[in-house]
């Protein structure tokens, strides 16, 4: 009976709560008037119009039909979401004083932890040491160019890797992408095979993509759930929270171990650690180059996975861009070498289906959400303090006012010909805005560009042919802070001979 009754007073306590949060929040609108949107129900407001899957098509519809500064409430929180990129520049940029920081995610942030970490980091002291340690780092395209011959490398062993096994693309591109990073971030070198920190790190960040989703936890906008009890029915979710705390502790933990260790045998590896290590920092700096340190891998690993993922598939969808790209590699480079990073200037063709890749399906369709600091009156509107401000991407990158057929995948957008002027970089929008921009975004860049290049310069990438029926793939994507494609089936065959027999050079003159 005794549980019963704390079950009771638990409740009515919550429920108490709620009420006088849902009152202070609605009086908050009387200030000036929220800008349009769904009509809500009395308290919970609009949590039953908020999608379960793809929230971005949702919210662009919601743009059609009120405008391009929507409004909606959940339990007397205050979400708004831009469908122009005019509103966003205006904004995040121009008034970056009042809209840098980051809301406070109680799942994702408090319970689990991400909270230390760049990306959800609160803007402050915190949030500019451990921006100026990235910027020293892979702040210029100059800085990032240092790590030409580190990605170059790991991007070889990856076309090894699919000579050998082709059916592993999606599963090579994880690892790839991991090994650049943790190398980059910790000195460590990936095993051949399933790597255990690979895993670990990859387990960590998709769980951070579920835990910053918007509304999947009620707990984000009654942060005093996070007192209930964990074996109260309903509340498993916070059995989850207390995994994934678990997953991030050794996440951050474990590579900075390893690089610690490292050096005091004397044989690390220099890294982003490692270099910042050696001026024996204090326990509180520590702990920033700790959290920045896994903050690298974080905010660039998973991106870069889906922007590359989404690469094959749209070379898999469309082989007519695939073959103008492969006709720029064999122009400009030749069949002897492999594309490198210096060759970018010379293939501007290659350059826009890059950029393609990035407009066509971004890797965060949402970006990650802005919080006024303050009041704020935007086009009319009140904006009030603590609203979770979301730029629609997805919405910015399929304007038609701002690209031609935009929901096709066209490179040739990209590039100005007579009478033609080159449609907006989408680099300028998927990185995000004002002082919140994606430090490692030249990084990502070039990822993705060496990647791509080298793939087309020594592989076919075609549908599958089963039983003399072509299949198509289906274009869907996951939900979440950071968007996959969902598997598909796809064919990548080396172009030739001299195609097979360039990667086991590589390979081999890597090995002498």
């Amino acid at each position: 009976m005794s549980r019963l009754f704390l079950v009771l007073d638990t409740g009515a306590a919550i429920l108490l709560v709620a009420l006088l949060f849902v009152v202070y929040r609605g009086r908050q609108s009387a200030r000036g008037p929220l800008p349009p949107g769904p009509r809500g129900w009395p308290l919970m407001g609009n949590v039953f119009d908020m999608p379960a899957t793809n929230e971005w098509n949702t919210f662009m519809s919601w743009g059609e039909k009120w405008g391009d500064i929507v409004s909606v409430t959940l339990f007397g929180q205050h979400i708004v979401i831009l469908n122009s990129i005019q509103h966003a520049y205006d904004m995040f940029e121009k008034k970056s004083n009042v809209y840098s920081d980051r809301p406070a995610i109680t799942m994702a942030g408090e319970m689990v932890g991400w909270d230390r970490t760049l990306v959800l980091l609160r803007y402050g002291t915190r949030f500019r040491e451990t921006r100026k340690l990235f910027s020293q780092l892979i702040g210029t395209r100059s800085q990032t160019e240092r790590f030409s011959l580190h990605l170059e490398h790991e991007v070889h062993r990856f076309l090894r890797c699919i000579l050998r096994e082709p059916t592993s693309v999606l599963k090579e591109i994880r690892k790839t992408t991991g090994a650049v990073i943790l190398k980059m971030a910790y000195g460590y070198e990936v095993q051949e095979g399933d790597d255990p920190l690979v895993d670990l790190v990859d387990r960590a960040v998709d769980e951070f993509s579920i835990s910053t989703r918007p509304g999947a936890f009620l707990v984000d906008t009654f942060p005093i759930l996070r007192h209930v009890p964990a074996w109260m029915p309903g509340a498993s979710w916070k059995k989850k929270a207390k995994v994934w705390a678990d997953d991030l502790e050794m996440t951050c933990n474990v590579p900075y171990a390893f690089t610690q260790q490292q050096m005091s045998a004397g044989t690390a590896i220099p890294s982003f650690t490692s270099t910042h290590l050696e001026s024996n920092p204090v326990p509180e700096k520590e702990i920033v180059i700790k959290n920045a340190a896994f903050s690298l891998y974080s905010a660039g690993a998973d991106t870069t996975v889906s922007a590359i993922s989404t690469f094959f598939l749209a070379m898999t969808c469309y082989p007519e861009a695939q073959r103008k790209a492969q006709a720029e590699i064999d122009a400009v480079i030749g069949n002897d070498r492999l594309p490198t990073l210096a060759d970018r200037d010379k293939l501007p063709f290659v350059t826009a289906l890059c950029c393609e890749v990035l407009r066509w399906q971004p890797v965060a369709p949402l970006g990650v959400p802005h919080c006024p600091v303050a009041d704020d009156f935007h086009a009319g509107f009140l904006i009030p303090k603590g609203t979770i401000v979301f730029p629609n991407i997805w919405k910015f990158l399929h304007d038609p006012d701002t690209y031609a057929n935009p929901f096709d995948f066209e490179p040739e957008r990209f590039i100005a010909s007579p009478g033609k002027t080159a449609e907006k970089d989408p680099r300028q929008i998927v990185f995000g805005f004002g002082r919140r921009i994606c430090p490692g975004m030249y990084l990502a860049d070039a990822s993705l560009f060496i990647s791509c290049a080298m793939s087309l310069a020594v592989f076919d990438i075609s549908k599958v042919v089963r039983d003399g029926k072509v299949i198509e793939p289906v274009i869907d994507y996951t939900s979440g802070t950071i968007s996959h494609p969902r598997p598909f089936e796809f064919s990548i065959k080396p172009r030739s001979a001299n195609a097979e027999a360039l990667i086991t050079a590589m390979h081999e003159t890597r090995e002498r």
